[in-house]
């Protein structure tokens, strides 16, 4: 198997749990109705955890945009096949979203909320507020990348590592999750929204174009940044490209602090349970 298909099934085994457990636990007439967040959270960790063991040993298994950007810029990772990997993930994302549309697919037509539905494919804020969703991305984005740079740096996790991972994924949703949905991953939220603006949902409504973009640079910001904090205060290698990714990210949380609080299509978007 290719690294780029090695990436589109592990992101694809990474969303047919991460979004499986949001349908379960939202669509009507389902068993799994109403798990409950810890539930939710163990239940990405694991989609994660199964998307590493499954490729890892052919692509690395990134399954995540923004960690392939942010291991480019930290030179573990050949900036050639940045676009590949990327390709691979949307893909992947975009089928695993569809296998969960035809899995659950009578329960579509006894769920009438259209923000329910739209909460099984992508993420939304409990809150909508500019700034402070664009701020939690950004972060949990910054964790997860420090996390996995600490994970791999530690010799005695080798082949622990997809549980160090999955782990590391249900403590950022515990404690950091419950502002966004913690998207911390371009391809798991703009791959599914794609599918639930593609695909004949009875009732669906809006997929929030209006919103998606935060989950999206959100999380390539974070990487980034987690990327070149960890040369700088861990390897103590500050380079110039430090400084750059920091003034992009002030900026453009400045910038989304002035332009306004609110998000468009808000009612739909609280609906999102990860």
């Amino acid at each position: 198997m290719s690294p780029f298909m090695g990436e589109v099934i592990g992101t694809m085994i990474l969303i047919v749990f991460g979004a499986g457990i949001g349908a379960g636990g939202s669509l009507n007439k389902s068993y799994a109705n109403n798990p409950g967040w810890i539930v939710i959270t163990i239940a990405w960790g694991l989609a994660v955890t199964m998307g590493v063991f499954a490729v890892g040993s052919i692509s690395g298994a990134h399954l995540n945009p923004a960690v392939t950007v942010a291991l480019a810029i930290n030179g573990s990772f050949d900036w050639a096949d940045v676009p590949g990997y990327i390709l691979a993930q949307m893909l992947g994302a975009i089928l695993g979203s569809a296998l969960v549309f035809f899995h659950y697919l009578p329960h579509w037509k006894e769920t009438k909320d259209p923000g329910t539905k739209l909460g099984v494919f992508a993420t939304g804020p409990a809150i909508p507020h500019t700034f402070s969703n664009l701020f939690s991305e950004i972060f949990g984005t910054f964790i997860l990348v420090l996390g996995l740079l600490f994970i791999g740096a530690n010799k005695f996790t080798e082949g622990l590592n997809p549980i160090a991972v999955g782990l590391l994924i249900v403590v950022i949703g515990m404690s950091l999750g419950g502002t966004t949905g913690y998207a911390i991953n371009p391809a798991r939220d703009l791959g599914p929204r794609i599918a639930h603006f593609i695909l004949p949902i009875p009732g669906k409504g809006s997929s929030n174009w209006g919103y998606a973009w935060i989950p999206v640079v959100g999380p390539l910001l974070g990487g980034a940044f987690g990327a070149v904090f960890y040369q700088a205060v861990f390897a103590g290698e500050v380079s110039g490209l430090f400084w750059v990714v920091t003034a992009a990210v002030l900026a453009i949380l400045i910038l989304a602090y002035t332009t306004g609080k609110k998000q468009p299509g808000e009612i739909e978007a609280s609906k999102s349970i990860a």
